[in-house]
């Protein structure tokens, strides 16, 4: 809170200074001095912040029960519900029971059981992963943060928590304040000098790359008119230059300096990452300050130079507790833990209890603890419990099924997976006459037209890492799995759906499961094969 005092007097002092400097230079010259000033004092006073919010940080991961504590008596002043005296967490556990996050809920209903948060509500971990990632990532890469050296490329930022200032005065590239991606893409198009590319999600930024092939040669018209700005018939003759060579390497084809992808990872991007790493972006580093779900920032990365994915769960808020995962059960766990009592190598449910209720949410996100940082849990996110197929009670896990279809796709010469998404069949009624089974639509690059052959291989994929799934389809109780091969803008079309539905929680969180008809219709509409 003493930030913006100390920011204040900073620039009170340095008021005589600017004005005799002002009626010395010209006026594009001055303007040119002030912007290079506020850019350091911006990031100065960030660098600030981070080392006080780094400092918080240590404390807090030392001591983590009292951080737990706090946590929970935070969210307790601020829950709008009349049994707030509680004193102490395990009194909290045992008084309020835990909740489930349904999918189903967060897509259609408007009811959910844990209330989005407001920018003021959003917790220390939010602040923490956008102040300590921005510093972290200029550690790592040292010129992605300087002036003109980051564009954004969607509407939605990979920073969790907005800084109107001094985040504002980084000179990102861009139209401040637009509401037309497209005019971030021209942005982006026409500097040539970009060290760093931002988007919301992963899944957003392979929606920007598809759209730019499908729409270059009007892009580069746009910028060889001067639509916006100055005409430069040489940058729109390099834009087309470098689609003609295809997708792989684009990104570095563009912009030659380019170092870092900065992406929000969540639920449902870990395919979008693959693909984007293999052709448009290949060659560059990717680095996702947080992971989000619907309740919040879960997790703070603060290695940028980290293997991708790795995430220390922090002690402050919002209140997290841990629900041990039994494998290879559908027994529940008696009890959540504290994270000083999670263990190396199990896996847990994430539960969260935010600022605005008062509700201990299953969020269905299970993580795997990989290390520890201080007193805290460092995890892997593995895959996500509302998004589990099951027809005849086999229960295909989003990663045991995501790793059959990436072994199917494999078998498929020359193809790459870039989306999917799966229907239970009672959803389009399309079991029948026929016995129950998935419905699975696929976005590829590479492969036009899916054989017979390569549809069953996804089955039998499936069969071998799954033995119940196998044992019901020797019986026939399932049938085998259908593929459909979708065409380009299909799961765009699909996003756009989620974007609209007011709980969706896309984004950041990509569903590959579908529980409703008219969602699974954007893609049924749009099969070609």
């Amino acid at each position: 809170m003493l930030l913006w005092p100390l920011l204040l007097l900073l620039l009170l002092l340095l008021l005589p200074t600017l004005a005799l400097l002002m009626q010395q230079r010209s006026q594009d010259a001055r303007l040119s001095w002030l912007a290079g000033l506020q850019h350091r004092v911006a990031w100065g006073a960030l660098v600030w912040a981070a080392t006080w919010q780094r400092w918080r940080l240590e404390q807090s991961t030392l001591h983590v029960h009292e951080s737990q504590q706090q946590a929970l008596r935070w969210c307790l002043q601020g829950a709008q519900r009349p049994h707030c005296s509680f004193t102490d967490i395990s009194t909290f556990r045992n008084h309020l029971p835990l909740t489930k996050a349904s999918q189903t809920q967060e897509e259609e209903s408007g009811e959910q059981p844990l209330p989005p948060t407001s920018n003021q509500d959003l917790g220390e971990a939010s602040l923490q992963a956008t102040v300590l990632g921005l510093v972290a990532l200029n550690k790592a890469y040292p010129e992605v943060l300087a002036q003109g050296g980051t564009a954004r490329l969607t509407l939605t930022s990979p920073w969790p928590q907005p800084l109107p200032w001094p985040g504002n005065t980084l000179d990102r590239v861009g139209t401040r304040g637009t509401k037309d991606p497209r005019a971030l893409l021209l942005d982006a198009l026409r500097s040539p000098g970009l060290r760093a590319l931002e988007a919301g999600t992963a899944v957003e930024l392979l929606d920007v790359f598809l759209g730019l092939e499908a729409d270059g040669e009007e892009l580069a018209g746009a910028i060889a008119a001067g639509n916006p700005g100055a005409p430069l018939p040489e940058r729109a003759a390099e834009l087309r230059e470098a689609l003609e060579q295809g997708p792989r390497g684009l990104a570095l084809r563009l912009w030659p300096k380019l170092q870092v992808v900065v992406t929000l990872d969540a639920g449902g991007q870990a395919e979008a990452v693959a693909a984007l790493r293999a052709l448009w972006c290949q060659g560059l580093a990717f680095f996702s300050p947080a992971y989000a779900a619907s309740g919040g920032v879960l997790g703070l990365n603060l290695q940028p130079e980290q293997p991708y994915g790795l995430y220390l769960l922090p002690p402050g808020a919002p209140f997290i507790e841990l629900l041990p995962v039994k494998e290879g059960t559908q027994e529940e766990a008696a009890s959540t833990l504290l994270l000083t009592e999670a263990q190396q190598g199990k896996e847990y449910e994430l539960v969260l209890t935010d600022h605005a209720s008062l509700t201990r949410c299953r969020l269905g996100d299970v993580v795997r603890v990989v290390g520890v940082y201080n007193q805290c849990p460092v995890v892997r996110f593995i895959y996500r419990l509302g998004q589990t197929l099951s027809v005849r009670g086999e229960d295909i896990g989003e990663d045991l099924f995501s790793e059959a279809l990436g072994r199917a796709v494999g078998q498929w010469p020359g193809a790459k997976l870039l989306d999917h998404g799966c229907v239970e069949s009672s959803i389009l009624d399309s079991s029948a006459g026929s016995a129950p089974h998935y419905e699975v639509f696929v976005a590829l690059r590479g492969l036009r037209n899916l054989s017979e052959e390569n549809r069953d291989k996804l089955d039998h994929c499936l069969q071998e890492a799954s033995p119940r799934y196998k044992s019901l389809r020797f019986w026939g109780s399932v049938g085998p799995a259908r593929v459909h091969l979708v065409g380009q803008g299909a799961f765009r079309a699909l996003r756009a759906a989620l974007a609209a539905c007011p709980s969706s929680p896309f984004p950041p969180a990509m569903p590959r499961v579908l529980r409703h008809r008219h969602l699974a219709q954007c893609l049924q509409e749009r099969v070609v094969s």
